[in-house]
């Protein structure tokens, strides 16, 4: 397996491996000059890159005694057993620790004649290039404890790809990739950050990878708006944020972009979703508004808010450590998990299939993962029948209220959007004519169901705010019902 991956990443850099979609260049020729040569012209991004861990990689292997492993060496440094790559500290010092052609490849030719195209440095979003190294398979067994498996668990993740109902609009419709590919395209969401033309056809078919959340030049350094501790890393957004945040297709990108909103919350947001709107239930994102409250239409009088689980509220213990969910989504879904020895010997997790593995980070508020857990399971199956509860009222009303041309065509499709929900397979929902038919106070009661179905939590974001979304919806039937 480790010669495997050290043939992939020779491949990679020599050009030997096409990419594809993936990658913005062909691989550039010519012999490693090391990052000094890279600073003649790129001045400014070098002076960030050296900040960074990368730069620091080869006396990571000095100080474990492990810088003449020939296991380790092509991943700490600049081309080994490449030509013209790393030999030794001695022979090549030039090469030591992560630079620049790491990632852009053997740039002599470039460094030569810097105006020449064809001899330019690959510009890639790729996850392969940050996988060759950030990866557990390739790592001796002796040092599996300080490699956690960060491209094996995002290959398992939903960001690896883009979603499969977009494939097509992607390759065929540049308003497509302009609209959905803000979130669904890491390839289109770089392009919109940077502000540079959109890609298009087989180029927007890039997930969202490594780069499309962690920033390989530079250190960011971010204020937790919940508890006031500042924290460097290469996030290209916070990881903590308290004021509201939506971006609707028809928004400007560059002008309601904000990197200090939670970098979960750039695309898990409702998309501007309102009440008012027929042709079709809420996106399947509005987690962020969820977790703040802020999302939902409810009666006059009626309030609701943050959970507990947007960190606005904290328990503090003995020592005046404070407990809660300072670090939002992060602290459940990117958690780590430590190495065991084993056996059988299990790498250390990542956290970057962005799935809950584990509760013990909710043991500091819920005593244990085990009650923290059972909770969670409580919660979704009250969540999960109210959830039902409210599709059967909204049925009934259709059946026994609705206008009668309405059920007669749509049957308990009658309350729902023109392209219905997952609630209601089977058919179209009532044209946008018909729409105007339908009751107010049944539009609001479709909306909140929807919000909460698509939140994806069943109340373990913020349980209260989903009771209260359901609740109202339910009284809304009930009234309509009762006419």
């Amino acid at each position: 397996m480790i010669a495997l991956a050290h043939e992939a990443r020779r491949l990679f850099l020599t050009g030997g491996l096409f990419w594809g979609t993936l990658s913005g260049s062909a691989a550039p020729s010519g012999q490693y000059v090391g990052a000094a040569a890279c600073a003649e012209c790129h001045r400014e991004v070098h002076n960030k890159v050296r900040n960074t861990p990368h730069t620091r990689a080869f006396e990571t292997l000095k100080n474990v005694h492990a810088d003449k492993k020939a296991s380790c060496l092509p991943c700490h440094t600049v081309g080994y057993q490449l030509p013209t790559g790393f030999v030794s500290e001695s022979a090549t010092p030039h090469l030591a620790g992560v630079q620049c052609e790491s990632c852009h490849g053997p740039s002599g030719n470039h460094a030569a004649n810097p105006f020449d195209p064809i001899n330019r440095p690959r510009a890639s979003l790729a996850a392969s290039i940050c996988g060759t190294c950030h990866n557990a398979e390739a790592v001796p067994a002796e040092a599996l404890s300080f490699h956690r498996p960060y491209h094996e668990e995002w290959r398992a993740s939903g960001h690896r790809a883009v979603t499969a109902s977009l494939i097509d609009d992607f390759t065929n419709s540049v308003n497509s990739v302009a609209n959905c590919g803000r979130c669904h395209s890491g390839s289109a969401r770089d392009a919109l950050i940077k502000n540079d033309p959109l890609p298009f056809g087989q180029q927007a078919l890039v997930g969202i990878a490594c780069a499309t959340c962690h920033d390989p030049h530079q250190k960011q350094i971010w204020t937790n708006v919940l508890t006031g501790a500042r924290y460097t890393n290469q996030l290209r957004q916070a990881i903590t944020s308290t004021n509201d945040f939506f971006l609707t297709t028809s928004d400007n990108f560059q002008a309601k972009y904000n990197p200090h909103i939670n970098i979960c919350a750039q695309c898990h947001n409702h998309r501007g979703a309102a009440w008012t709107e027929t042709a079709r239930a809420p996106h399947h994102s509005p987690q962020y508004n969820i977790l703040l409250g802020t999302v939902g239409v409810l009666p006059t009088g009626t309030r609701s808010g943050p959970a507990g689980h947007a960190g606005t509220r904290f328990l503090a213990d003995r020592a005046g450590r404070l407990f809660g969910v300072t670090n939002q989504c992060v602290s459940c879904h990117v958690q780590k998990t430590e190495f065991h020895a084993g056996p059988p010997q299990i790498a250390p997790g990542a956290g970057h299939q962005f799935e809950v593995t584990t509760y013990e980070s909710c043991a500091g508020c819920h005593g244990t993962a085990a009650n923290a857990q059972g909770l969670v399971v409580f919660t979704s199956g009250v969540i999960s029948n109210w959830i039902q509860q409210v599709k059967q009222v909204l049925d009934t009303w259709a059946a026994t209220k609705a206008p009668p041309g309405l059920y007669t065509t749509y049957g308990t499709r009658a309350w729902e959007y023109t392209t219905p929900g997952d609630l209601s397979p089977g058919g179209p929902g009532p044209s946008s004519a018909e729409q105007g038919l339908i009751p107010d106070n049944i539009k609001k009661a479709r909306f909140n169901l929807y919000l909460v179905l698509y939140d994806g939590s069943f109340g373990t974001h913020n349980g209260p705010h989903a009771t209260t979304l359901l609740e109202s919806a339910q009284n809304w039937v009930q009234e309509e019902l009762s006419r």
